[in-house]
């Protein structure tokens, strides 16, 4: 059945290939999405008692609702419902990236689910994947990664918890989950190094700047870490390097948050996110002389195509400022 099908693959995700939390709520997320639309097209006589629950990404195969689960047998998606389910997301306006990873993520799916046994024939199989464009990501200028630097009010703890982030994304080049999964330990400063985790849970030591470093150990040292004051508790979690108001682990939808706070005030609202930055220094660090192969390795590529997309915006910042500046442009 497709609800007890899909626990089984989340469950497998977590324990064979220890993908990450977000990545199993991920997969989560695009199956409820099919989950949805086979409920509309073939429980739409059923009562809403009688709907099975949302699959969640936190509950395991066997803290599942059994008592529904045979309500949309895995036999019948076959291909032309995995067709109709994907023109339905076109016909509904859904970004074209949204309906690749939709795609994506149910060709694991049914992978999984035949390599088990649970179905005779993958309805992916044969299905052509939409085509998207290759976007180039955004980058800031010199100037508006210093206006980004200056907005954090240094002169409070958590402002310089935020002028600290500000720095270590701009140094190193981190993903947000990476930057919240790290440890007091992962931090060298006397070697100007840090141990990150990334996509997979493959760990990688990257440089950080000196200055990030300083920054780092500035608001580390900080007597208010340990302290309870107005807007903050003191530290509750001694291993975790960024803390929240609560003293416990900040969260990427923190850092989200307090970006959002930030860039509405430097009135780069809309423009950028914190992924941004780490496009930035990737396109600045080309743009004065690093390979394209040790950008890879430090930012935790695994191929080389996925870093090359710089080159082109390198060359696109160029041409700005090419036509900004010259007489006759």
């Amino acid at each position: 059945m497709f609800i007890s099908a899909a626990y089984r693959f989340l469950e497998y995700l977590k324990v064979v290939k220890n993908a990450s939390e977000h990545t199993i709520r991920n997969y989560a997320i695009d199956l409820n999405s099919l989950k949805k639309y086979l409920e509309d097209a073939i429980l739409k006589k059923s009562k809403p008692e009688e709907i099975p629950e949302k699959i969640s990404h936190d509950k395991s195969y066997s803290e599942r609702d059994t008592t529904r689960d045979g309500l949309i047998p895995l036999a019948i998606i076959e291909r032309k419902i995995i067709r109709s389910f994907l023109a339905d997301l076109s016909a509904n306006n859904q970004n074209k990236r949204t309906i690749v990873r939709r795609l994506s993520s149910l060709r694991t799916f049914f992978n999984y689910a035949h390599s088990q046994n649970l179905i005779v024939i993958n309805p992916t199989e044969e299905l052509d994947t939409p085509k998207l464009e290759k976007k180039i990501p955004s980058s800031l200028s010199y100037d508006q990664v210093q206006k980004m630097f200056e907005q954090p009010d240094i002169n409070t703890y958590l402002g310089l918890r935020d002028r600290a982030i500000i720095e270590l994304f701009y140094s190193s080049g981190l993903r947000v989950s990476e930057l919240v999964a790290l440890n007091r330990h992962d931090f060298d400063p006397q070697n100007l190094l840090i141990k990150l985790k990334g996509k997979g849970k493959k760990e990688r030591i990257v440089p950080i700047t000196k200055n990030a470093a300083q920054w780092i150990k500035n608001y580390l040292d900080h007597l208010e870490r340990h302290q309870r004051v107005d807007g903050h508790e003191a530290e509750a979690d001694p291993d975790a390097i960024f803390l929240n108001k609560h003293g416990t682990r900040l969260t990427t939808r923190s850092v989200d948050r307090s970006f959002d706070k930030y860039l509405t005030a430097s009135g780069l609202a809309g423009k950028i996110t914190p992924h941004t930055i780490r496009h930035t220094i990737a396109t600045h660090w080309l743009e004065n002389g690093m390979d394209l192969k040790t950008i890879q390795v430090i930012l935790g590529h695994s191929a080389l195509a996925t870093t090359t997309i710089y080159t082109q915006v390198s060359t696109s910042l160029k041409k700005k400022v090419y036509d900004d500046a010259h007489p006759r442009a």
